[in-house]
């Protein structure tokens, strides 16, 4: 049998959370489809960091622009599979009847209004069809599974959970004397995309309360790249009467981000929707307690072991984070639950599932 793998999002230069997914699971079939020639299918600029085994082979695509619609589908055309694994969400126009796609979330019908209207209409598009495209389709978490059932009329059948995975680095990870990084001590953290859908103004405004109420030195640290709603998060950073006090990193490579994450006092992550919330289990690992949202995936996750609250409420995130700043106890409660949780998730795992499935 002949697997093809959309590798497009999996080899950038700067993952967040579908490439990085992409990428791990990618890394994990390497060595669990033996019995299968593997085409994973590339950009013409990306090179793989990791080994690939004889079955496996490299398929580059020049195509700069619709590279999936146009390009892959050409390909596929051209020299067809007999299965095909979409990572991330996007399946090509042309493909084969025994096509596989992950559905990571669909944050854009919950709220249009944190997305351009161009985002909402492709990615609607794009999704949309590829759930009708696809024989099978693997949801991220049982909330994801929901949305499609309710939102898009998927059946039921069709989909599989298959839970993402954290990376675990605690034990190769140099935590050295970073000065950035102990400079900012203390510090609140937040690690994402730095968006409207990501609660940022929300963050900056329970910051703020926090500073007011407490009078403490904490800093906040806001690490992504920006998105979509930037400019308005950037003018409530220079209103904030704290301002000098936000720190706005610019996207975050791999080494400093667990850097970041092991120093931090606090993670935030109270985001308004969310597919699944790896973030969560990447501050968990690195022994910090976190605030997270009651809505979406993420009681899901964290499964008890973090600290829920209302997003749309900034002042009850300020309360979260002076209880948890002011309350040893309390916080090293979350620590110990969230070493427990993380047990429950894998790349291992969500690479067996997924083989499993492909090589049904």
């Amino acid at each position: 049998m002949i697997i093809g793998i959309d590798g497009s999002r999996a080899f950038l230069k700067q993952r967040t959370g579908i490439e990085e997914y992409s990428y791990q699971v990618i890394q994990q079939l390497t060595n669990r489809l033996k019995e299968h020639q593997i085409v994973l299918y590339l950009r013409s600029y990306q090179e793989v960091d990791f080994f690939l085994p004889a079955n496996w082979r490299i398929k580059k695509i020049y195509f700069p622009r619709l590279w999936t619609q146009i390009g892959l589908s050409l390909e596929l055309f051209l020299n067809p599979v007999d299965v095909l694994f979409v990572p991330a969400h996007t399946a090509p126009f042309l493909h084969p009847k025994r096509t596989v796609v992950t559905v990571h979330g669909l944050e854009y019908e919950i709220m249009p209004e944190a997305y351009s209207f161009f985002e909402r209409l492709y990615m609607r598009f794009s999704i949309k069809n590829s759930c009708r495209w696809a024989e099978k389709i693997i949801s991220v978490s049982r909330n994801t599974k929901r949305d499609l059932m309710n939102l898009y009329d998927i059946s039921e059948n069709k989909i599989n959970i298959v839970y993402e995975g954290y990376e675990d680095i605690t034990d190769s990870l140099d935590l050295g004397n970073d000065a950035e990084e102990l400079s900012l001590k203390p510090y609140f953290l937040f690690i994402g995309r730095l968006e409207k859908r990501k609660n940022i103004l929300g963050i900056i405004e329970a910051f703020d309360l926090f500073k007011k109420r407490t009078g403490a030195k904490h800093r906040l640290v806001l690490g992504g790249k920006s998105g979509y709603g930037w400019e308005e998060i950037k003018k409530r950073i220079e209103l904030s009467e704290y301002r000098e006090d936000i720190v706005v990193t610019g996207f975050v490579k791999n080494g400093r981000k667990w850097r970041l994450l092991k120093n931090a006092q606090i993670f935030l992550f109270p985001t308004f929707y969310e597919g699944f919330g790896l973030p969560i289990l990447e501050a968990q690992s690195q022994g910090v307690p976190v605030i997270a949202s009651n809505t979406s995936s993420l009681p899901e996750v964290a499964n008890g072991s973090a600290f829920l609250v209302n997003p749309a409420e900034p002042k009850f995130i300020a309360e979260a984070i002076i209880t948890l700043a002011q309350n040893e106890e309390m916080a090293n409660d979350l620590i110990s639950k969230g070493y427990e949780n993380i047990k429950r998730f894998s790349w291992k795992i969500c690479g067996d599932l997924i083989a499993r499935l492909l090589n049904e």
